[in-house]
């Protein structure tokens, strides 16, 4: 009992800061496509912040690569100086979390830097980007997203979207104008109702949702969802063996069905926290270890 409670208490010391942080695996892939005739998208994996960022380039629109670049840079800046008072023009949202308010804001900052760069260079005027940032504090998920690109999270065999787009053919959907299949086909996919970059201020959507081991998150631009149909994007996330296999096997799927456009995943599989795990190995210890 006496080497239990030294292995108990040495557990306690190491661990009782990152106790309940939840261990994850990621892995991204991106591709030009079969069709477009250069890669607009881009994202970001800081994994000592815990923090999952990924942009879509307005196709059509002037920089779209400059754009999607300087959002993702930019929300990682932001988020690295996390414990800045948030600044006076930003508006807190009493429902979400202080880390959820801080994406929100980074993501804020994010559209004014673009904008305001589109203004000053005749080169970058009107470009724009979508944005879905995903950040992990303990348990907790913080989700911020603007324009098309998805959060999806997959859960015991289900696969759930978890942001809506801002898009002209979804709000016609969500209103009931239109099918999901009319959808599907309708030449006005492209036409977002929100992106950033294109006017001085953007509403962001966020949400906050709990994590549990087993869990996997899927960041994804519209040249995935295009292509390949939900089915098969779980089928490809329960079959894969890692993150890694899974991001190649969707990039693979989206070009073998056409490649119309850039495809971009970044694939997070949720393991077990260290309080978890250490329950698991040492029993006696783990139901104390903060």
């Amino acid at each position: 009992m006496k080497m239990e409670a030294s292995v108990a208490s040495v557990v306690r010391e190491l661990f009782h800061l990152n106790a309940k942080q939840m261990q994850w695996d990621v892995a991204a892939c991106t591709d030009t496509g079969r069709v477009r005739p250069m890669n607009e998208d881009s994202y970001r994996i800081s994994a000592e912040q815990n923090l999952f960022v990924l942009s879509d380039g307005l196709g059509g629109a002037a920089k779209g690569e400059v754009a999607s670049a300087m959002a993702v840079e930019s929300v990682v800046a932001s988020m690295q100086n996390d414990s800045a008072a948030m600044p006076g023009e930003f508006v807190s949202r009493p429902e979400l979390t202080k880390e959820t308010n801080l994406l929100v804001r980074a993501v804020e900052s994010a559209n004014r830097q673009i904008h305001e760069q589109g203004m000053r260079e005749p080169a970058c005027r009107g470009m724009g980007a979508t944005i879905v940032a995903a950040h992990i504090c303990g348990r907790r998920l913080s989700l911020v997203h603007v324009g098309d690109s998805r959060a999806y999270l997959f859960r015991a065999g289900t696969l759930q979207q978890l942001t809506s787009d801002h898009s002209l053919v979804a709000e016609q959907v969500r209103h009931g104008l239109m099918s999901h299949q009319q959808a599907a086909v309708s030449e006005l996919q492209s036409v977002l109702t929100r992106a950033l970059g294109t006017e001085q201020s953007v509403e962001v959507d966020a949400a906050e949702i709990e994590l549990f081991p087993r869990d996997s998150l899927l960041l994804c631009s519209d040249g995935l969802t295009r292509m390949v149909p939900e089915n098969e994007i779980a089928e490809i996330l329960v079959q894969a063996p890692g993150v890694g296999i899974a991001a190649e096997r969707l990039v693979n799927r989206a070009n073998e069905c056409g490649g119309h456009d850039n495809i971009t995943v970044v694939v997070i599989r949720i393991k077990k926290s260290l309080q978890e795990w250490f329950a698991t190995f040492f029993p006696w210890c783990g139901a104390n270890l903060v």
